[in-house]
């Protein structure tokens, strides 16, 4: 492989979480030994940021909704 030719991992946001969920469970069930899930919480802003990622491709949602926050807790152990 040449240098500089190295694939670029994609990131797209999303703004709902019926088409986060949606892209994450494709994602995850492509390949479910390569996909990561990262939570983050900052409580300064009162949001929490999802990952769903694999070596490519990097799903983001990121939400201070508390109905938001059960949904993202359900997917989750869903995916354990």
């Amino acid at each position: 492989m040449l240098l500089g030719l190295v694939p670029q991992a994609t990131m797209p946001q999303f703004q709902t979480w019926e088409e986060f969920s949606q892209a994450a469970e494709k994602l995850y069930l492509a390949d479910p030994m390569k996909v990561h899930v990262v939570l983050k919480y900052r409580h300064v802003d009162g949001n929490l940021c999802i990952k769903v990622m694999d070596d490519l491709v990097c799903l983001v949602l990121r939400t201070d909704q508390a109905q938001d926050v059960k949904k993202i807790e359900k997917f989750h152990s869903q995916l354990m």
